[in-house]
């Protein structure tokens, strides 16, 4: 306190010190619970992140091998095809029964993994990202751009192409009924996740190897 201080003068100053303190801490305290704030979500979203590739991950590990399973439908559905539908002998028709049940057994297991079949319905419309045209033709019972004839079904893993649909497509000027829309690409739920994790959108639009 200086001379021509007076004590209410002093008390003053030391006042206004204690103010513009507390303001300093103030203003010192929310930035610090902002930036721990900031942390906390930025650790949150790590976290959320590296859980969503380790489900992604243990998920998509089975891609190939269901791919090279899938030769294995083929043949299953080709030998279907080509057995006997009438056949007396009972050897024959036990053959047959044996492999509808390891055809049915296999297609179990495919969506219990989350491999679904794409097989579109004649009349279907085309889409280009299920399905691969192998041939036109003009027809009277479909219309244009509309599937006419399944030649071998794709597969999707979990909402991901990993072998499209081959079909015929009906050529522009068939005659019949306008093509309908398939459904909905999508695929299910990941069976894989070890919890819930909320779906991120980023990588919906990425492009699949189906060569893996």
């Amino acid at each position: 306190m200086s001379d021509d201080q007076t004590p209410a003068d002093a008390v003053n100053d030391i006042a206004d010190a204690a103010i513009d303190h507390i303001e300093a801490l103030t203003t010192e305290n929310k930035a610090l619970k902002e930036q721990v704030l900031r942390y906390a979500a930025e650790a949150e979203n790590t976290r959320r992140r590296a859980e969503r590739e380790a489900n992604d991950a243990r998920a998509y590990a089975i891609q190939k091998f269901g791919k090279d399973l899938l030769a294995a439908a083929d043949n299953l559905s080709r030998a279907l095809a080509a057995a006997p539908a009438d056949s007396a002998d009972s050897v024959v028709k036990t053959f047959v029964v044996g492999v509808e049940m390891t055809a049915k057994s296999l297609q179990t297991a495919f969506e219990t993994n989350g491999l679904k079949k794409i097989e579109p319905e004649k009349g279907v419309k085309f889409d280009p990202h299920q399905h691969q045209a192998m041939m036109e033709q003009p027809s009277t019972e479909v219309g244009a751009g509309g599937v006419i004839q399944v030649l071998q079904p794709g597969y999707e893993l979990l909402g991901r192409l990993i072998r499209p649909a081959m079909v015929v497509v009906a050529a522009k000027g068939s005659t019949g009924p306008s093509a309908a829309a398939g459904e909905p690409a999508g695929g299910p739920a990941n069976p894989y996740a070890a919890n819930d994790v909320s779906h991120d959108t980023s990588h919906d639009g990425e492009a699949v190897d189906t060569k893996a």
